[in-house]
Parts: C-alpha cells; sequence; structure tokens
C-alpha cells in the first residue's frame, strides 16, 4: 500500500491497516490534507478485503491540532465537488463515516476543530490520557463547518453537545470519555496496544459480519449530507470576518499554530480578552 504523504499506511495484513497521520510541526489540517484523505477514502472503499483501519498520529503531542488557518480557505470552496455532491472536507467526513470498514481513532495529544471532526466521523475514538479534545471555532467567531454539531448530539446528548461547541473549550480525556465523545480512556502507556488487539480481533472475523452489522447502525445513525453542506456554509460566511480578526491575531502572536504556547491550552485562551 503507497502512502500519501500525511497519511502513512502499513498494512498489518491484507484485513487490518494502521494509518499515521503526520503533517509537522502539529498536525495541522491544510489543504493538502484534504486531497490526499480523499485519495486514502477511495483506496479504503474499494479494497474487497479491508475490515479495520487504525488511524493514529506520529506527534504524541498533536493528534490533529485543527484547519491552518493560515491555508487559503477559498481553495476549499472553489474545488470541484466530491462523489458524494459536497465540497471536498465535508464529503471525506460523509464518505470517511461510511466506508465498509471499521474505522477507529487512537487518540493522544490534542484533536480540535477539524481533527475533532475527523475523529467524530470514525466509528471508535480511544484516548490515551494525554488526550484533548475540543470545538474551538465559535472562540474565533465561526460556526463549525464539519458539522461536529450532529455527531455529537447524537453522541453526548443535546445539552453536552452545547456545551462542547458553544463553550469552546478543551476536553480531557477523561471528562471526553464520561461525555460519551471518546469510548474510553486506557491507562499510561496501553493505548496502542489495546487497540491494536481490539484491531486484530475485528480483522478476524468476515469482512461480510462487520460491514452488514455496521451499516444497520450507519442506518440509525445517520446524518444526511444536507446537514453537512450547510455547516460548510455556516462556516463560509462565519469565518474569518473583520471584526474578529484582533481576537486571531493576538492568538498567533501569543504562539497559535505553533508547537509551543496557547495551542497546548487553546481551549482557555480562545476565551481571553485581548
Amino acid at each position: 500500500m503507497s502512502n500519501h504523504s500525511q497519511f502513512h499506511v502499513h498494512a498489518v495484513s491484507p484485513s487490518y491497516w494502521k494509518v499515521t497521520f503526520e503533517n509537522a510541526p502539529i498536525n495541522l489540517i491544510d489543504l493538502d490534507t484534504v486531497e490526499q484523505l480523499a485519495d486514502l477514502v477511495t483506496c479504503m472503499e474499494e479494497d474487497p478485503d479491508l475490515t479495520v483501519v487504525v488511524f493514529q498520529s506520529a506527534n504524541p503531542d498533536f493528534f490533529m491540532a485543527h484547519f491552518d488557518l493560515l491555508s487559503e480557505i477559498e481553495r476549499v470552496y472553489s474545488t470541484a465537488v466530491g462523489p458524494t455532491g459536497l465540497l471536498p472536507f465535508s464529503d471525506n467526513l460523509l464518505r470517511l463515516s461510511k466506508v465498509p470498514a471499521v474505522t477507529i481513532s487512537a487518540i493522544n495529544g490534542r484533536v480540535r476543530g477539524a481533527g475533532s471532526e475527523f475523529v467524530l466521523n470514525t466509528d471508535i475514538r480511544f484516548a490515551g490520557t494525554n488526550a484533548i479534545l475540543g470545538q474551538p471555532e465559535v472562540g474565533f467567531g465561526a460556526v463549525p463547518g464539519g458539522n461536529p454539531m450532529g455527531r455529537l448530539a447524537e453522541l453526548v446528548g443535546r445539552g453536552r453537545a452545547m456545551e462542547i461547541v458553544l463553550g469552546g473549550d478543551d476536553f480531557p480525556a477523561q471528562l471526553a470519555a464520561e461525555y460519551g465523545y471518546v469510548n474510553r480512556v486506557l491507562p499510561e502507556g496501553e493505548l496502542d496496544d489495546f487497540v491494536d488487539i481490539f484491531a486484530r480481533r475485528i480483522a478476524g472475523f468476515s469482512k461480510a459480519g462487520v460491514s452488514g452489522a455496521k451499516e444497520f447502525v450507519d442506518a440509525a445513525t445517520a446524518i444526511p449530507a444536507g446537514d453537512y453542506a450547510a455547516a460548510m456554509a455556516a462556516f463560509r460566511r462565519t469565518a474569518g470576518r473583520p471584526e474578529n480578526a484582533d481576537r486571531v491575531r493576538s492568538l498567533f502572536e501569543r504562539g497559535l499554530q505553533q508547537p509551543q504556547g496557547v495551542e497546548l491550552d487553546l481551549g482557555k485562551h480562545v476565551a481571553e480578552k485581548f
């Protein structure tokens, strides 16, 4: 299996892949990520033997930080739509949620914004003790574009979804597990082995049974494609407005998108006065 530059694919067996995400220095999601993820999802859809995929990070402190705010974001809106009829990032999320293989996120470090939206569209989320999840977009003055509202409302309930999205704060691993944002937290040093054993277990089962059962869960929890489109349209209307420029500039001055500084506890800093 070839690599997709940022997504390093290791075929443990014909039925089990490990995919390691790496986009130094802090695993931002950028336009290349979006394009490469589309290719990877296509490979996952088309492989007749693939039963389980584990997503992990090469960076122990950042699983997927968030979308790169310095990217040429208009390219996301002007690129041709994907197979679902949605713009590329939304198309990736919807297709990822529906691939015939089971998808598992093994989360170490921080995963916020578009990264959180990515893991919410995988089937199962296991976390290490240092995992931190969040949706800080409202703190930047924007509606989240990947529709975490829909996924979170289904996973954690309406009130907690409101708390996560509208508060824009960080959720440490244990609290995220208590809410249902992740399935469970593994003790320090045990995440990788636990996930590998679980993935090998699924990979040893018949794909027909696994994918067939997943279809029924998907049907019971489906989010319409139109909801993804509406969320991305809301993000486009609200992100990057002049009235939020000073707040964003202040965050960059304090280390936004750098390994140190505000990225370490971004949930706290998005609510600070500037």
